[in-house]
């Protein structure tokens, strides 16, 4: 579905990002892994070279034109193209409206949604000469339902889905596919330090009873990239064991 195409993967060191670059892998694509820095993503490229896979590791800051612009010159150098590029880099800094500072509303803004836009212009170029793409942008289901403490970052995963919405539009006549996925509670090191009350407190709130997992992201991701969604453009797949509909 993907085999031999070349994927930028964007947080890819831990989390989501680590499973969708492994789940692209798998199905044939080259990694491009992308870390603020190089050594949080050289495991996970050693890792793939050590089962015959071919991946290289960038440090990007993803807010910044003149990184953003090297990784993409380092992708082109060492794979001649770029076909999927999946926008997950994101950080949070959590705190109710009234204390939270600007500099933590920037900082989140900057990374989460400038990031994506940086990255995603960056490419346009690319698969535009191409006449093929697949742009995947990793937002949530709090950019769809807002949460408490979380204004910064709803905010930027709200503005992730508008981005997704009107690039599809500019980027439909030349064959660029621009898509969303929206996870719910997914299982990482912070929910794995929950207690299990705190977890099945979680799991209630959602109708399939469980938290999703990072493979669960990952083939949404797998979906989105491959021809099986020639057709589908502009949408938000939500992930999220119908906590939201």
């Amino acid at each position: 579905m993907v085999k031999d195409r070349v994927a930028i993967v964007t947080g890819a060191s831990r989390g989501i990002g680590r499973c969708i670059a492994l789940a692209l892998a798998d199905a044939g694509a080259k990694i491009v892994a992308v870390a603020t820095t190089k050594e949080g993503c050289l495991k996970l490229v050693e890792e793939l070279a050590q089962q015959g896979k071919e991946a290289i590791a960038v440090q990007c800051n993803v807010a910044v034109t003149a990184d953003v612009e090297q990784l993409v010159a380092t992708a082109l150098e060492k794979f001649g193209r770029i076909d999927i590029l999946v926008n997950n880099a994101g950080i949070t800094r959590d705190g109710l409206l009234m204390r939270m500072k600007d500099e933590d509303w920037d900082a989140v803004m900057s990374v989460n949604l400038k990031g994506a836009f940086v990255c995603t212009r960056a490419v346009f170029k690319i698969m535009s000469k191409q006449r093929s793409g697949r742009v995947i942008n990793i937002t949530s289901i709090v950019g769809q339902m807002g949460n408490p403490g979380q204004a910064n970052y709803c905010a930027s995963k709200a503005g992730m889905i508008g981005l997704t919405k009107s690039n599809a539009r500019e980027m439909a006549k030349r064959n660029i596919t621009v898509n969303a996925v929206a996870p719910g509670f997914i299982v990482t090191d912070m929910t794995e330090a929950l207690s299990e009350k705190a977890k099945q407190e979680l799991a209630s709130q959602i109708p399939m009873e469980r938290l999703g997992s990072g493979d669960d992201i990952a083939n949404a991701v797998l979906f989105l990239a491959s021809d099986n969604s020639s057709y589908i453009t502009g949408q938000v797949l939500a992930v999220n064991g119908g906590m939201y509909m």
